[in-house]
């Protein structure tokens, strides 16, 4: 050291690379992306999904509902498009079209609705098995069918989503297996038609993905 400010001199450096002015940019590490970047076209895009989400399931929750509830459903929204997108790769496994996985995501939710409005709200889940307007020779009968309808709820939304899945991949495979014997011709329009199906698959997996999370939205309405 000749003098007392040598300390500062850029000297540092690695593999003939100065890093004296790294200490500059990690500064802007330690702040939010949102804050110092422009979004992209995408995450403008998926945040104004996101809040259309919102405020849709906000208005069938209803004022009533607690705040912060519409991110469960959003989140649930999030993964199951994205596992259903997922398994539209080939070699990868399509969790989404197994009842094990749909039921998991099902039945807590549709028990832990249960619980809730069967302990708190136990009045009005009581007037849910009657509707409105029910003569009074019929309200056995529809208490057993509400009932019923209530129970097989989670098992509805368990097999409409992998039904659906399973459904638009057994159409490409069966179609993809037919592929190596056929001629030229209409090999060209085998592929047209895998193409136009894949498209179909898309707009399905976003399609379920949004009904399963509205579909528990009103289910999660009922017991406020």
């Amino acid at each position: 050291m000749t003098n007392l400010f040598s300390v500062f001199d850029p000297t540092t450096s690695m593999m003939s690379l100065s890093i004296n002015w790294t200490s500059t940019a990690l500064g802007l590490m330690l702040i939010p992306p949102m804050y110092w970047l422009m979004p992209s076209r995408y995450m403008m895009m998926w945040n104004n999904t996101l809040l259309t989400l919102h405020k849709e399931f906000k208005t069938l929750i209803s004022p009533s509902g607690f705040n912060g509830s519409t991110f469960l459903f959003i989140s649930m929204f999030s993964m199951i498009m994205f596992n259903n997108f997922l398994g539209l790769f080939p070699y990868i496994f399509t969790s989404s079209s197994h009842l094990t996985m749909t039921l998991a995501l099902a039945l807590p939710l549709w028990m832990s609705f249960m619980l809730f409005g069967w302990i708190n709200n136990t009045i009005h889940m009581f007037a849910h098995l009657v509707p409105q307007g029910t003569p009074y020779i019929l309200m056995p009968f529809m208490v057993c069918i509400e009932t019923i309808s209530n129970i097989i709820r989670p098992g509805t939304l368990a097999v409409r989503l992998a039904a659906n899945m399973i459904a638009g991949h057994l159409l490409l495979t069966l179609l993809g297996n037919t592929g190596p014997g056929l001629m030229y011709p209409i090999l060209s329009l085998l592929i047209m038609t895998q193409i136009a199906l894949l498209i179909l698959e898309f707009a399905v997996a976003i399609i379920q993905s949004y009904v399963f999370a509205i579909l528990s939205t009103l289910y999660c309405s009922e017991v406020n």
